[in-house]
């Protein structure tokens, strides 16, 4: 057979081609760079982190009401976060030389004590009495606001759920109008106090003894028969008449 026959070199033509095919193909890399490229970082690294703020409920702000001092306005704005006090701020306070110099002493204390507490009862700063018993008040109303809205959140309790606040009428008496607020759950007085009554002097004197020893002795009664308080007689004949308006109102 002669060396350039037709089919022998198209047989070492093929063979060649096939070994050059393998050869490529083995030195090609396992790993295509572009599919590494598309890849990036890991899909852990890429997805969006929720973390505790994804989980946050909603919070909200309550104001509560304006009450008058002898030396100005004040009154209290809570943020409410899951039911609980996470701020507290005076929004007015009694302003210009001494009254001011006393808010500033007092107010942050006053915020501080709210949040800490969770409630109204806080200890008066002293050197600020009327500032801190309008903060208290105006903190008494907001947090009222804040249990007819819901109250705190994950309470299974029905009473609680059932509790409302009532204010009576404001009663006029010689030294000034009396008003009581109180809150009812299951039928029974659980919170009493005065929003209105006699300040300055004299009167706002007999206001501060007389009014918190009334608002014990109306939780205690669950009734407007309640002694009145010696040496303040005006004002405990007002309480009794502005709290038995609020149990008319409750039902009794």
């Amino acid at each position: 057979m002669r060396k350039s026959h037709p089919l022998r070199r198209a047989v070492l033509v093929g063979a060649a081609t096939v070994s050059g095919i393998v050869l490529l193909l083995s030195l090609k890399p396992t790993t295509d760079p572009a599919s590494a490229s598309a890849s990036g970082l890991p899909p852990a690294a890429q997805a969006p982190q929720g973390g505790s703020g994804a989980q946050k409920t909603g919070t909200q702000n309550i104001t509560g009401d304006v009450v008058r001092t002898p030396y100005g306005s004040v009154q209290v704005r809570l943020t409410v976060s899951d039911g609980r006090i996470v701020e507290a701020a005076a929004v007015q306070a009694p302003q210009g030389g001494t009254s001011g110099q006393k808010t500033q002493l007092a107010v942050p204390r006053l915020n501080q004590a709210a949040v800490a507490a969770q409630s109204a009862d806080i200890d008066t700063v002293s050197g600020a009495t009327y500032t801190s018993n309008g903060y208290k008040q105006s903190l008494q109303s907001a947090l009222d606001k804040m249990k007819a809205s819901g109250g705190p959140s994950g309470s299974s309790d029905s009473g609680a759920a059932q509790a409302r606040t009532v204010t009576g009428k404001a009663v006029q008496t010689p030294y000034g109008p009396v008003q009581v607020r109180i809150t009812v759950s299951g039928g029974k007085i659980t919170k009493a106090e005065a929003v209105q009554a006699p300040q300055g002097g004299t009167s706002g004197q007999k206001t501060q003894l007389a009014v918190p020893r009334l608002n014990q002795a109306a939780v205690a009664a669950g009734s407007a028969d309640i002694d009145a308080v010696s040496g303040a007689t005006y004002t405990s004949n007002g309480y009794r008449q502005s709290l038995q308006s609020a149990l008319d109102q409750a039902g009794g």
